[in-house]
Formats: C-alpha cells, structure tokens, sequence
C-alpha cells in the first residue's frame, strides 16, 4: 500500500511537472523580432480583453453550457459595461494614435494584475500575464505616453497619467478680442438678458455655482453647467458629448428654447449688424461678416485662451519637489490607487472619454430623485442602450470653485464628491483620512488665468465639507 502511494505521488509530480513545461511552454512571450505594438497586440488577443470588454465579444466553447455559460456571459456583461476595448485594440495592432484613458486604463489593470481573472486564465492556457508580458506592455505604453505628450516633464515624472496644462494654447488675437465681446454679449439671447457669461463668468471660475442655471424668462436648465476654464482640452462639450468642438458647443444655448431661446442665428445676426460699429470691427477680421459660423469661431477663439496652467501640481509635475505637501502626494497616491487617475487622465483631469455613472453600484437607484431626460447621458445622443447614463468625464482642474458637482449638481461639497465617486464608480468606501488626502491633493489642481491665481468671488472653504 505504501509502496502504492509512493508511486502515485511521483507519477502525480512528473504530471505537474509535464504541466508546467507545457504551460511554460505555451506562455511565452511574442518573438522580440515583432514590432513592439504588435508583441503587444498578441499578449492582449491572448489575454481574451476582447472576449469581454467588446460588443460582439469573442466567447469560449463553454459559454453555451447551463451552468457556466451564466458565469461567461455575467463577466462578458459586466467588462463591456466597464470599458470597451475595441478601437483601442484596433490602434494598437496599426500602431496608431492611442487615447490617453486607455492607456491608463490598461495600464492600471496590468500593474494591479486584475486581468485576465484566475478563471479565464487556468482554462485558457497561455493568457496569463508573465513578468515579461507584463514588461512589453508597461514600456510600449511609457514610450505611447511620451509620444503623446512630448511636454518635456523629467524622467521620473514622464510616465504620470497626469499632465501639465499648456503655457499656451494656439488661437488668434483678433479673432478672441471679439469672441470675448461675444462671450458677454446679452444680445445672443431672445430678451437680451443672458449671455454666455452668465453661467460661466470668468470671476466665478467659469461656472455659476448653481445645480442648475438660470436662462430667460426665469427658466432653469436640467444640467449642471461645467466650467469654461480648460474646456480646449475635452474631446467633445457638453456632458452627453453632442458638441465636437468649441464652435459647436457655442452655437446650443443661443437657441436651446430655456437657455437664451433666440428663435435663429439670423435674428442674433440682425441685431449684432444693426450695431454699426461692431459690425465694422468684425468684419475686419471676419471678411464675409456676421455669420452663425463666424460668431461661434470667435467664441471658441477666445475660450481657447481660458486656461489655467501653473497649477501647484503642475509645478510639481515639472520637477519642483516642494510646490505640494506629503500629505497632498499621498492624497495623488491614493487617487490613482483607487482608479481616479484612470478616467481623470490627462491635462484637464477628465474630459477625454465617456464612463458610466454608477460602475459599481446603481447610482440612480440610490439618488432617489425621478430620472430625467438629462440622466441618459450619451444616449440622448446615440440611442444605444449601453450608453445610457454614460456621461463625458468631467475635467478636475480648479475643483475647488466649481461645485455643486456631478451632472446633477446634486452634491455641494468636495467631500461628498470624492466619497461618492469612490462609492460609485471604484466600489470603495474610503475612510475620512483618505477622504482628506484626496481632497488636500485636488486642491493642487487650481491653477493661474493669465499669471494670477484663479478664484472665485462666490468662494468659500470647501474642505471636509464645511
């Protein structure tokens, strides 16, 4: 009998080493001969990212069995709400212009090591992540970042997923001096008594610090107003994204029917043009004169020049160890731990992508208001299913002035705002030390509008929410 289970034991070890080499064998990395986007493009094909995270995901074999077809397709379902991988696989395997989320976003999921779960991984053999996959994809994204940005930030700070706002974005003088008589201009609205300047006044850090503003005849939006300040470095505008650029965006409110309700650019035409000496000076710059495209490019021009740059963390970014505190570093430690740094990437801290609101829990389900046509989000837009209450990321730069947040505008304090995203969005239930932190850290973001430092005349002190 001994001498029986003797022999099995071995005959157990030489089958678990035979395993090994076999797993070993079929885990290699990509040949080193391969361009570096492709050995990164056969890891993350090997890793089944697309058999989750796409919307006509590739599934196994034993997705149509009873019991673990359900665990297959709740996976499938829950990575696809998450992020879809799909155009950033497709620039990848052209090595092609990347999205600065998505690097972070897969960057994150390969240094935590979340992807692929154990359950995928000890069926498909060869899909885990070694340390030499895992190297081939941190260097291609570090080298992908760098290109990206090229901002000249020292060596041991060129890799952060945050980066400093621009010294300077590229407009025309001309064209901004009368952009910014438009942006304060009444006459865009039916009555002649909004502007764009009074939801977004420049000495109130380009928001008016109400959950939702005021337009014509007394009328209230359904959506919390974003600041102006930084809004250049957003993909689109608006939260459900319906503006692909500035110019775009400047052309809603003036005829949105509860914002400035003018029934036509014509009308605001016909009134700009009977101002004989602002019909002069514009039509220097503007040869072909007042036109609907003409006013919205002078408008985008001059909110071109709205940014705050020389931020304390911007400074600290660049190599100036001393402009933030440890317990504000720590507070950028804990904000990328716990996935912040993930959708609020980038220059502005957001604005470069689309993220379901309530990722880990039903956001909407626990705010207990009735959901309005502005809590779709994106699907007010596309009519798909998965992008309702998919929202633009909101940008973080000057936080501090810009409350109430969130689309509703239905939190009024920092502290509400970071222990409910966390909640929300990362499933985490922060302690009020690391609430702080986070705070203290964000308060770095607030940067200088034309060498001064940015305030708001409706300040007030935000911190731990008093």
């Amino acid at each position: 009998m001994k001498r029986l289970f003797k022999w099995g034991a071995v005959v157990l070890l030489v089958a678990a080493a035979a395993m090994v080499v076999v797993y070993r064998a079929v885990n290699q990395a990509p040949s080193a001969d391969l361009p570096q986007n492709e050995r990164v493009y056969e890891i993350l094909v090997e890793g089944g990212c697309l058999s989750c995270h796409s919307a006509d995901p590739e599934l196994p074999f034993y997705a149509k069995l009873p019991v673990a077809g359900k665990v297959v397709m709740k996976d499938v379902d829950s990575g696809y709400r998450a992020y879809d991988i799909t155009k950033f696989m497709e620039a990848v395997k052209v090595d092609g212009e990347v999205n600065a989320v998505d690097l972070a976003k897969v960057e994150k999921v390969v240094l935590d090591d979340r992807m692929p779960m154990p359950k995928y991984y000890l069926v498909h053999w060869g899909s885990s992540l070694t340390s030499q996959k895992r190297d081939i994809v941190l260097d291609w994204i570090k080298a992908k970042r760098a290109a990206l940005y090229a901002d000249g930030l020292p060596e041991h700070r060129a890799n952060e997923p945050v980066r400093p706002i621009d010294a300077y974005v590229e407009y025309d003088e001309a064209k901004a001096a009368l952009g910014f008589q438009l942006f304060h201009d009444t006459r865009l609205s039916v009555d002649n008594t909004v502007s764009c300047a009074t939801c977004h006044a420049l000495e109130t850090a380009g928001v008016d610090n109400h959950r939702y503003s005021d337009g014509v005849g007394g009328q209230v939006g359904g959506v919390n107003a974003p600041t102006v300040y930084n809004a250049v470095y957003n993909f689109v505008q608006f939260w459900d994204g319906r503006a692909a650029t500035l110019a775009d965006q400047a052309a809603g409110p003036p005829l949105n029917p509860i914002e400035m309700a003018s029934p036509s650019f014509d009308h605001i035409v016909a009134k700009l043009q009977a101002d004989k000496q602002f019909a002069k000076a514009f039509t220097a710059v503007y040869p072909d004169g007042l036109t609907q495209a003409n006013i919205t490019d002078a408008i985008e021009h001059f909110e071109r020049t709205l940014i705050t740059p020389d931020s304390r963390f911007d400074k600290w970014l660049r190599g100036d160890d001393s402009a933030i505190t440890a317990e504000e570093l720590e507070g950028y430690e804990l904000f990328k731990k716990y996935d912040c740094a993930t959708c609020h990437a980038g220059k502005n801290l957001g604005g470069l992508s689309y993220e379901l609101m309530g990722l880990r829990r039903h956001y909407f389900a626990d705010r207990g208001l009735e959901l309005t046509v502005e809590d779709n989000g994106r699907f007010k837009e596309t009519q798909q299913e998965r992008d309702r209450h998919r929202f633009k990321v909101p940008g973080l730069r000057n936080i501090e002035h810009t409350w109430p947040y969130y689309h509703d505008g239905t939190r009024e304090t920092l502290d509400a705002a970071v222990r409910d995203m966390a909640l929300y969005q990362s499933g985490v239930e922060l302690t009020d030390e690391e609430v702080h932190k986070i705070e203290a850290f964000l308060l770095t973001l607030t940067g200088e509008y034309k060498g001064q430092l940015l305030t708001n005349s409706n300040s007030r002190d935000l911190i731990d929410g008093h």
